[in-house]
């Protein structure tokens, strides 16, 4: 049975945002709160946890996590970014965006794209997540909470627990979320690609839909 953490939206209580950084390193799977709906997340090398996310999520290996990282100096060290890449990134981060960049070494191949060695990476606008990757001290592999057959992901923590209580170690529940996905952009081009329109917007990014 999940252990259930209600933490206030904007000021999350320390206390509990280290026992959920403790559990994540313990091979836990969490659900926790973003700008974009709520997510499921891991440890980064953990290959069970990983996994398990997968099963919960009806995917197969070919589907790729995202990279949920606190500032831009750690997207950094697992992305490769040139200056104008940069700056992209500063204007649009934190956000509702995943940005599609080469990855460095520091990446496992398992979670690259098997031939373009790419990642997509993210930094969410949301402050119990923000709170949670200062405390774990590194990225969060993480995937939007979607159950198979599903189009949105969840925001309902009610309906949440009752289908995943028995599947995960921890929800965190953190006060009104997005009802949308991330806009997708690969970046790895000469010119922004948009990959999904979701919440962010890329009228300023000078991308055609």
């Amino acid at each position: 049975m999940a252990q259930f953490f209600s933490v206030h939206p904007d000021n999350p209580q320390p206390r509990l945002i280290k026992q959920a950084a403790e559990m994540l390193r313990d091979g836990a799977v969490i659900v926790y709160p973003t700008d974009s709906g709520y997510a499921l997340g891991c440890h980064l090398d953990d290959k069970d946890a990983v996994t398990r996310i997968r099963q919960i999520r009806g995917l197969d290996e070919k589907h790729l996590m995202t990279l949920m990282c606190r500032d831009l100096s750690e997207l950094s060290r697992y992305a490769r970014v040139d200056n104008a890449q940069f700056r992209l990134l500063k204007n649009n981060t934190p956000g509702s965006y995943t940005f599609i960049l080469e990855a460095t070494r520091e990446v496992p191949r398992r979670l690259q794209h098997p031939k373009r060695s790419t990642i997509g990476l993210r930094i969410p606008d949301h402050p119990v997540a923000l709170a949670l990757l200062e405390e774990l001290g590194e990225p969060l592999l993480s995937s939007t909470l979607i159950l198979p057959d599903a189009e949105q992901p969840m925001t309902d923590v009610d309906e949440i627990r009752g289908h995943l209580e028995r599947l995960v170690e921890l929800i965190i529940a953190g006060g009104p979320v997005g009802t949308e996905s991330t806009t997708v952009i690969d970046l790895t081009e000469a010119v922004p690609v948009l990959l999904r329109r979701g919440r962010g917007e890329v009228a300023h990014l000078g991308i055609e839909e």
